[in-house]
């Protein structure tokens, strides 16, 4: 029998040793949650989901987007940005916005990283990024032609960029 969604989630020192984390701040839309998620299958990262989250995650078209993985991802959920923070290490975050100073491919990722995405309608809160400029990092996009990339793809894009980085741990 495959484990539902909540039997799946487990506590951050059971993902200590995933090659990367991937973090969704308060995400609102199932099926980029799900697209993520089946990404995180594929890979061996984490995810990571700081709640409020937008849906359940035993919700319907969460699972038509890629939830039917459960059993080869692995889950973290917390309760709030403050929570998820006091858990990880300052320098391990790679915070991604629209317009941050630097290039998400110009980034010395190392192993155990944490790749924070913020929530599809508003992204990552102002303070936060004023607080760690030096870890805010951009996808390149054509200036003035839309507000930003789809979260499930600019979590894609950075993802494979930090695991080619990374030299692939664990994939064939």
């Amino acid at each position: 029998m495959t484990a539902q969604p909540q039997e799946r989630v487990t506590a951050w020192e059971a993902v200590a040793d995933a090659p990367l984390h991937l973090a969704l701040i308060e995400p609102a839309i199932p099926p980029n949650t799900g697209n993520v998620s089946r990404l995180c299958a594929a890979t061996g990262c984490a995810l990571h989901l700081v709640e409020p989250l937008g849906f359940s995650i035993d919700d319907r078209a969460l699972k038509r987007a890629g939830l039917d993985y459960w059993e080869h991802m692995r889950l973290v959920l917390h309760p709030s940005l403050d929570d998820f923070l006091a858990l990880v290490p300052g320098d391990r975050l790679w915070l991604f916005a629209p317009r941050a100073p630097q290039r998400y491919d110009r980034v010395a990722y190392r192993r155990g990283d944490v790749l924070v995405f913020g929530t599809e309608v508003t992204g990552l809160p102002a303070s936060l990024l004023e607080a760690m400029p030096e870890r805010t990092v951009r996808i390149p996009m054509r200036p003035q032609s839309v507000r930003s990339i789809n979260l499930s793809t600019s979590v894609g894009i950075a993802a494979f960029e930090a695991l080619r980085s990374l030299d692939f741990p664990g994939l064939a």
